[in-house]
């Protein structure tokens, strides 16, 4: 983005981001929340004060897309979320405040408040993806509770908040869902007009195939996604090619993050006759697991594969550093992928901090955070979304023929069209 000046950033970028958190299901005794469960993340931006609050939830660490924001000139203040372990990440990389908190306990009138004096309010948000995935084992098409009705609470708060523009993410099978349309519906009688589609996230610059529900609506006019930004996708080799080489169970000594898991020598063995984009149905007889033996084990071929170097990766998830849970075996070292190139391949920069220095690195902790996070590129791609909106309002503009919130876009919310290049 470009700016005339540092005085004309301040001043257009006061932003308030806050992102939801949710429950999720399997927490012991206390609700937890990560990428993959269940999370509604909702994201406040105002431009006038850069005051920016995000939520994360089960579903998706927000701070993931509040990064994209703030990388776009869109500063955030705080973040809303019942899972601990998105604190130091959120904090640390972002510079704004954590909420530990459930967001269906948040009030539209806390809402607000975050808003402040703010003459242009986003509310962006992110339902849990799990219920809606393909993954997932039922479909519950018209649930309003547990993990399907979060979005429900996302429809409460922007009914009760009232923003100028709202905007949300999720898998595309979301769209099955009567939740969803329920939710459409909603910001329809509102008054606003409601862009969504499935968008293709390495035509925006992540070196993943990850494709998402990208849902933009606005009280004041047409708005839709930017056109993609890429026309070849970034490869697997563009993106981790240049790390430090590592064997399975190894650290990197200057990066605590570039660990990778362990292998048993049966996998060791199994990813030594691995071909890059191959399956397990290359494998010799005796290597091949009973399970994939099965005849309904045959049908999945996705396990315990290589990546290609000069293809995107597979969609990451919350166990994309296991090399028997997916595509996620290096494309030529003998291990999985690490937690460091994991989180490069979701489009974090590589100097993201996800813990302290001196705080422990887990497996399980850390893959629901980068599996379930919102690929940073994607959320700047929402972001310059946002901007182009705002300067179309600007554009259109007629000081004597608009009406207030129009004119006051015009002093004050304005970004200027070369922001958006």
């Amino acid at each position: 983005m470009k700016w005339k000046n540092s005085s004309e950033k301040r001043e257009i970028s006061q932003i308030v981001t806050a992102v939801f958190g949710i429950v999720t299901a399997d927490f012991g005794n206390r609700p937890e929340i990560g990428h993959d469960e269940t999370k509604c993340a909702v994201t406040f931006v105002r431009n006038g004060r850069s005051r920016s609050t995000e939520t994360c939830g089960h579903d998706r660490p927000k701070y993931a897309l509040t990064h994209g924001f703030v990388l776009e000139g869109l500063p955030v203040a705080a973040g809303i979320d019942l899972d601990p372990a998105c604190r130091f990440p959120y904090e640390a990389n972002n510079q704004a405040q954590f909420v530990e908190r459930d967001i269906r306990k948040v009030t539209s009138t806390e809402l607000k408040a975050l808003f402040g004096d703010a003459e242009l309010t986003i509310l962006a948000g992110c339902a849990p993806c799990q219920p809606f995935s393909t993954y997932a084992q039922r479909y519950e098409l018209d649930g309003r509770d547990g993990k399907w009705g979060l979005l429900y609470e996302f429809a409460r708060l922007a009914k009760g908040s009232k923003p100028d523009v709202i905007t949300m993410e999720n898998v595309p099978t979301v769209a099955k869902h009567d939740v969803f349309h329920d939710f459409v519906d909603t910001l329809k009688r509102l008054g606003y007009k409601v862009w969504f589609d499935v968008v293709d996230s390495s035509r925006y610059g992540v070196p993943q195939m990850r494709r998402r529900m990208v849902l933009l609506a606005s009280k004041h006019g047409d708005i839709t996604m930017i056109e993609p930004t890429h026309k070849k996708p970034k490869t697997v080799r563009q993106a981790i090619s240049r790390l430090r080489p590592l064997s399975a169970g190894e650290v990197a000594p200057r990066d605590k993050l570039h660990i990778t898991s362990g292998l048993s020598q049966k996998n060791l063995k199994r990813i030594k006759v691995s071909k890059p984009g191959g399956t397990w149905r290359d494998w010799p007889d005796d290597l091949v697991a009973d399970c994939h033996r099965a005849e309904t084990g045959r049908t999945y071929p996705g396990v315990y594969g290589r990546m290609e170097w000069d293809k995107p990766a597979p969609t990451m998830t919350t166990q994309c550093y296991g090399f028997g849970n997916g595509r996620f075996g290096h494309p030529e070292q003998d291990r999985a992928i690490s937690l460091r190139e994991a989180a490069i391949l979701q489009s974090f920069p590589r100097d993201y901090a996800f813990v302290p220095d001196d705080g422990e690195v887990s497996f399980k902790v850390l893959g629901r955070l980068i599996g379930n996070a919102v690929p940073v590129d994607l959320g700047r791609a929402i972001a310059r979304s946002i901007n182009k909106h705002i300067a179309s309002l600007s554009n259109s503009a007629k000081p004597k023929a608009q009406d207030a919130m129009a004119d006051r876009i015009l002093r004050k919310a304005i970004v200027p069209a070369s922001c958006h290049q």
